[in-house]
């Protein structure tokens, strides 16, 4: 068996960050349904975000949009998250709800508008170096909905051209992470739909050039561990984005659609070595209906059991099956540690740490929801609209 107090001791040290937009007003592109209580800028995410962290102990950084989080000073507002225990973590580009991208971003015909873009990904580097950020998360709606709008060849030549001047605009302790996604709102060809050509660029880029797997972002069926390990094999896993699909990207709370799925994807973290500062565990939903606080504690609870089983795995018992062919003996290995109830056990970590063993019971305990419902009148949407 795994030695208990090696894993208690990885668990400890884990860190998932939690995104500013999923603390507003936020959700389909059909109705947003609005809260009370919900920010009414990025000061009052951030508070909400200390609470998350003070109940979970395992949510320190808080990632930015922008524009959705733009303000006129950034180390303020870095020293505002420090302040409550928090950090500022990736920032993330927006280059998709501006009319002129209408045709695309930096993949677009138009020059002008790939230069647009573009001094959107400087803005966004300028505001890393002021708030000490790591990572710019690169996410592109480019593509095309019909057979001959553009020249598919040609546009990845631009997006090769736009990621290399980013690159070049990169600190040394930065990094670049490019995102895929399968289809939406491209449906005939999106320019990164995939984890192989966002591999393709990151590769030709060079170190500082990761991908990032959005577990939402897939075809059904599609074995998301099995990018996971060859991402982790190549060197090449930046980070995750942690939320559930039941069809395509419904942004769900992470480990809501199926949970051993999520344990899997983190068994092959651990396996290649990926459980590290390097590989960021993010979130990034939406949550539409559910109230949003608990929705984040409850994800980030998802990661922390999902992880707990994932480190439970016997490896030497599975690998000895493994050599042996023993088909059944090892899938043994991996559903054992699965059905294991992790739950005392975390509850134990959290009062090693001086936390309460239910963060979503203690938040409710709290009394924040019923302070800020008071407090706050007018908050806004997460972004553009619904």
């Amino acid at each position: 068996m795994t030695e208990l107090a090696a894993v208690k001791t990885a668990l400890k040290t884990q860190a998932v960050e939690t995104p500013s937009w999923a603390y507003g007003n936020s959700g389909t592109r059909f109705k947003v349904f609005a809260q009370p209580g919900v920010p009414r800028g990025p000061r009052e995410k951030l508070d909400d975000a200390a609470k998350v962290h003070e109940f979970t102990g395992a949510a320190p950084t808080v990632a930015l949009h922008i524009p959705w989080d733009r303000v006129d000073d950034y180390g303020a507002l870095a020293k505002y998250a420090e302040e409550r225990g928090l950090k500022l973590g990736t920032i993330n580009s927006n280059t998709f709800q501006d009319d002129d991208y209408r045709l695309g971003s930096v993949c677009h015909p138009d020059a002008s508008v790939r230069r647009k873009a573009l001094d959107h990904l400087f803005e966004c580097v300028d505001i890393m170096d002021a708030t000490g950020s790591k990572d710019l998360k690169l996410w592109f709606a480019d593509g095309t909905n019909y057979p001959g709008q553009d020249d598919i060849r040609e546009r990845q030549d631009r997006l090769a051209e736009g990621l290399a001047l980013v690159y070049e605009r990169l600190g040394d302790d930065q990094r670049m992470l490019l995102e895929y996604k399968l289809f939406e709102p491209a449906f005939y060809t999106t320019d990164v739909p995939d984890w192989g050509t966002a591999y393709a660029h990151c590769l030709k880029l060079g170190p500082k050039a990761q991908v990032v797997v959005d577990t939402g972002h897939h075809a059904p069926g599609t074995n998301i561990e099995f990018i996971v390990a060859t991402l982790l094999r190549e060197g090449k896993l930046g980070g995750f984005d942690f939320n559930s699909r039941f069809y395509a990207d419904d942004d769900l709370m992470v480990g809501a659609a199926d949970p051993f799925q999520l344990f899997r994807i983190i068994y092959e973290v651990i396996r290649g070595g990926g459980f590290a500062p390097e590989v960021a565990f993010m979130l990034d939903q939406c949550h539409n209906i559910e109230a949003k606080i608990p929705a984040i504690v409850r994800s980030v609870m998802n990661v922390q059991e999902a992880t707990a089983k994932a480190l439970l795995v016997d490896r030497p018992a599975l690998a000895a099956a493994q050599r042996a062919g023993d088909v059944l003996a090892a899938n043994a290995v991996l559903m054992d540690a699965y059905n294991t109830d992790v739950r005392p056990l975390l509850a134990e970590v959290r009062g090693e740490l001086g936390l309460d063993a239910d963060p979503v019971a203690a938040y409710h305990r709290s009394g924040w929801a019923a302070k800020i419902a008071e407090e706050r009148i007018g908050g806004q949407q997460a972004g553009w609209g619904a």
